[in-house]
């Protein structure tokens, strides 16, 4: 295997890391959004709880939108999901609109809680967010060495994509309004569950058949082994990123990185 051939020559000192992956085939640069280009802590401590706050007041105020009514259908949908999968959701009522709202707003921090990937969530996550963001609530967060690495592939030559479980519109609105300006413009595309779970290999297959690129084009970042495994299983280049090696204990992967200055630098 390539990673582990290049891993133990760079151990003995024989070559640089940052030949980890077979630059000249990446074509394509994928990127994780949670503990890769962003925070852990950001996501887990600000966006998170600032959905579940606000979610009541927004199906309240949105009740009646034909689009969130879609939504709410499809919460109920992974309600009775989660039920027959004997997870124990919190209950929930249709009996007027109250009761909707009531069971929406119980259920849908119950998700928020178990961090849940479903995608009528993370819609709902998306909108709220969007709110917080216009009000001047939220502002985007990356780590510092992102933006440079945006201009740094750039110039390069190199696509640069995102996948996360958040919806595109939550991934669109962090890369927008980060201290360091609007990054989306160094972005070419925008991927989110709707391509398939993180760690399923056809989802990495389905993201490159979509943008007309094979698999082996790509170098995928994740700070998650389950998806690294998953994109190496569809064919792509994979690191695993360790932002903080000492929390994470997922040093014993053989391709690691620990800042985006080690891929393509300049």
């Amino acid at each position: 295997m390539l990673g582990t051939e290049i891993h133990s020559a760079a151990k003995r000192g024989k070559i640089n890391r940052v030949a980890l992956f077979d630059e000249a085939r990446v074509h394509l640069i994928l990127l994780d959004i949670e503990g890769t280009t962003t925070p852990v802590s950001f996501v887990t401590k600000t966006l998170f709880p600032y959905a579940s706050r606000k979610l009541e007041s927004f199906l309240r105020q949105n009740f009646g939108n034909r689009e969130i009514g879609a939504v709410i259908e499809d919460l109920h949908v992974q309600h009775e999901l989660d039920k027959r999968n004997g997870l124990k959701p919190p209950s929930w009522r249709n009996d007027s609109e109250e009761e909707r709202v009531r069971s929406s707003v119980a259920y849908g921090r119950w998700l928020i809680a178990k961090d849940s990937k479903c995608t009528p969530l993370k819609s709902l996550q998306g909108k709220i967010w969007q709110q917080g963001y216009a009000s001047g609530d939220l502002k985007g967060e990356v780590y510092p060495d992102v933006p440079a690495a945006f201009e740094r592939w750039k110039k390069k030559g190199k696509t640069i994509c995102i996948y996360s479980s958040g919806s595109v519109l939550a991934q669109k609105l962090l890369f927008q309004t980060t201290i360091y300006g609007d990054l989306t413009r160094c972005i070419d595309a925008f991927f989110d569950t709707r391509a398939g779970a993180k760690g399923e290999a056809e989802s990495y297959r389905s993201i490159a058949a979509s943008v007309f690129k094979e698999t082996r084009q790509f170098l995928f970042l994740s700070d998650a082994v389950k998806e690294v495994e998953a994109a190496r299983s569809a064919g792509m280049q994979a690191l695993l990123c360790e932002r903080d090696p000492g929390v994470s204990g997922q040093g014993s992967s053989e391709c690691v990185i620990h800042d985006f200055k080690e891929v393509f630098p300049a």
